[in-house]
Formats: C-alpha cells, sequence, structure tokens
C-alpha cells in the first residue's frame, strides 16, 4: 500500500500558528483522513510537521511545497514521513529519491509525467490539476501512459473530487477545503473534522 492508497482525500494545509497544528491533525485524523500535507509556504511549516510527527502518532505527515534539494533535507529532518512537490527538476527528484522516504513528485504535462516514468516514478502529483486540464486531461493521459497514478490537487472541492477519483488512475485527491480558514482562526476544530468526515465517505462510495 502506498500514500495514495491510504485515504481518499489528503488534505493540503497551510499552517500559520504552530499550535494550531496538533489539533489540527488530530481533527482530521479523527475524522478518518490520516494523510495530512503540510506546505512549506510558511514560517512555522517545519516546526508543525515536527510536533505533529511527536504528538499525533496516527497521523501520516508529510510536507507539499517541497521545491529544493534543502527542502527535502529539512522536511525528512522535522519528521516528514512523505514528500509532495509542485512540479521537478532533476536535482530535486535526486534528492527525493536519495531522501528514503515516500514522495509524490508534481507533473502537469504529458512530457512530465513521461520524464518521471522513465526514471521509475509512476506515482505522481497532477498540478495544478484544475488549471492544468483536470479530469479530462487525466483521462486523456490514462490511454497512452496507464502505469502511471496521480494525486491531483489545485481547484479540487468536495464536489469535484468524485469525478476524480472515479478515474483508474488517480489514487486520491489533494484538498485544501478540509481546513478554512475561519475555522482555523476560531479553533473550530469540529468543523474541520466533520469536513474530513464527509471526504472519507468518498472513498466508501
Amino acid at each position: 500500500m502506498t500514500i495514495l492508497d491510504l485515504a481518499p482525500v489528503v488534505p493540503v494545509v497551510v499552517i500559520d500558528d504552530v499550535e494550531t497544528a496538533v489539533p489540527l491533525a488530530r481533527a482530521l485524523v479523527a475524522g478518518g483522513l490520516p494523510v495530512i500535507e503540510v506546505t512549506l509556504r510558511t514560517a512555522c511549516a517545519l516546526d508543525a510537521i515536527e510536533r505533529i510527527a511527536a504528538e499525533v502518532p496516527d497521523a501520516v505527515i508529510g510536507a507539499g511545497t517541497v521545491r529544493t534539494p534543502a527542502d527535502v533535507a529539512a522536511s525528512v529532518k522535522a519528521g516528514a514521513g512523505f514528500l509532495v512537490s509542485p512540479g521537478t527538476t532533476p536535482s530535486l527528484v535526486d534528492a527525493m529519491v536519495d531522501s528514503g522516504v515516500p514522495f509524490l513528485p508534481g507533473a502537469a504535462t504529458a512530457s512530465e509525467v513521461l520524464a518521471l516514468a522513465e526514471r521509475g516514478l509512476t506515482e505522481l502529483k497532477f498540478f495544478p490539476a484544475g488549471p492544468a486540464g483536470g479530469v479530462a486531461y487525466l483521462k486523456a493521459l490514462a490511454g497512452p501512459i496507464p502505469e502511471v497514478r496521480f494525486c491531483p490537487t489545485g481547484g479540487i472541492r468536495l464536489e469535484t473530487a468524485p469525478d476524480y477519483l472515479a478515474l483508474p488512475n488517480v489514487g486520491c485527491v489533494g484538498g485544501t477545503w478540509l481546513t478554512p480558514a475561519a475555522a482555523l482562526a476560531t479553533g473550530d476544530y469540529a468543523h474541520i473534522q466533520n469536513l474530513a468526515t464527509e471526504a472519507a465517505a468518498l472513498g466508501r462510495s
């Protein structure tokens, strides 16, 4: 079993206050979404990953927006159990391979997918899913490149997630809708847990 098979939806989380990291992760796990991607877009992201890794043992915590070999090293040191990149370069792929942890390298075109498949990488992030062509594009890729599976992320909502999950080359989707800013600001983790429960049910539909 791989990252793509653990849950139908991977919450893509931006954490501005490290104190929210643990209760947020606990709410997502309680709702049935144990795989959590914390993006490296804020100053406290690595600290958040470290706290979740230490205090929420049922969470499978990963680092997203991994862009450089330095990001790879810092994320693994913080305790990230997997890595996700928005795109790929040769040096970034080398660093992720060498890290020893699972990773989803980003691709948005057939050429990028083929280049990664040529290196034996067949589980990828499709980003930005909506602007890059969405369901229709992924459906088109499945014909000539059937061995590659994706976690599409970017512009996906609860209403559109089932369309992606119905594709044979999609294992899960990434979503930002599970952690609304208002809920984080007010500490409404019950609402976040409810959103997670709703999303987790997509895997049973």
